[in-house]
């Protein structure tokens, strides 16, 4: 099942049905996504009968499917990105063998088409794609096996963040405010039958599409997560209990042979030249910069529609 949300002047915009082939869609029996994930038990069998789509999908009218959510928790689940990441930033390794995890802003997600708006340049304006599920609520203290059932929703997400800025906050110990503006989402949210046997283990098995300005810049594959999604709930509701319409990321997808596949994000890219040449010589992105992310299941569906943005002057 393949759902997404409707601009219509509102916060949380309406919830449309899309049709498999992501050609068509109708409105759902139910009108937002937070009010179907707050009673998905009930829910989730409306929005299944439907089975009609009369309707041609207004890709320039799509919000994100959960334009504003409660909470956005966003890991770093790829090991060969927060090597690099240390290298781009000159950090000391995190010895830890717990997932790391942020709390990050949720009161706006940028729909798949909207340009975003930075104020300056300086910053380090860079992009992130990675993956990210939706859950119901999510009792505290369960355990990553009983998580998987909590998991109703997956995305695709680009997380952007402002480099120049991060190394400061993050030396405060306080996390990040300035540093991780709202996320882009793709523009639709299915659930994970519709990966087929490209959702196993908790693990988003696809390659990641990155194109930056035109040019391939990436093409990494979700499935090496050092802790599957349902791992990262758990963790999260180890001491408290997760509101339904929680978005957990994965933080930027990312594989061992990235001279091979690429990056998902520029800091990365900097990361390996200054292994490969001493030095990082990629640029942030500029405005008027575009960025396009999308991830195909093997027999070439667009699984989650696509992001395609440009980088704008606030």
């Amino acid at each position: 099942m393949k759902l997404a949300t409707l601009k219509n002047g509102t916060p949380d915009g309406q919830l449309i049905v899309v049709s498999p082939d992501g050609l068509k869609c109708t409105q759902a029996p139910i009108p937002t996504l937070q009010a179907a994930l707050e009673n998905w038990a009930q829910a989730e069998a409306q929005l299944r009968a439907v089975n009609t789509f009369p309707d041609a999908l207004p890709l320039d009218q799509l919000a994100a499917p959960l334009p504003r959510a409660w909470q956005w928790l966003d890991g770093s689940a790829y090991e060969s990105h927060g090597a690099l990441m240390q290298i781009a930033f000159g950090s000391d390794p995190i010895e830890t063998d717990r997932p790391l995890m942020y709390q990050g802003i949720s009161d706006r997600f940028y729909g798949p088409r909207e340009d975003v708006a930075f104020p300056s340049e300086a910053d380090g304006i860079d992009f992130e794609g990675e993956f990210g599920v939706i859950v119901d609520a999510v009792p505290m203290g369960i355990s990553a096996q009983e998580a998987l059932a909590h998991i109703r929703l997956i995305v695709q997400i680009n997380d952007w963040s402002l480099r120049a800025i991060a190394p400061i906050e993050m030396k405060t110990g306080f996390g990040w405010v300035q540093a991780k503006p709202p996320c882009s989402v793709a523009p639709f949210a299915v659930t994970p039958e519709e990966l087929g046997d490209d959702w196993r283990d908790g693990r988003v098995c696809l390659d990641l599409t990155v194109d930056w300005n035109g040019n391939r810049f990436g093409k990494a594959n979700g499935a090496p997560m050092a802790f599957g999604f349902h791992e990262l709930v758990a963790h999260a509701a180890r001491t408290r209990s997760l509101v339904a319409g929680t978005i957990i990321g994965s933080g930027t997808v990312s594989n061992a042979n990235f001279r091979d596949v690429g990056s998902s994000c520029i800091s990365e890219r900097r990361g390996i030249e200054i292994v490969d040449e001493g030095t990082a010589k990629t640029p942030f992105m500029s405005f008027g910069d575009t960025v396009r992310m999308e991830a195909r299941s093997a027999a070439g569906d667009v699984l989650f529609g696509v992001i395609d943005q440009r980088v704008v002057a606030a």
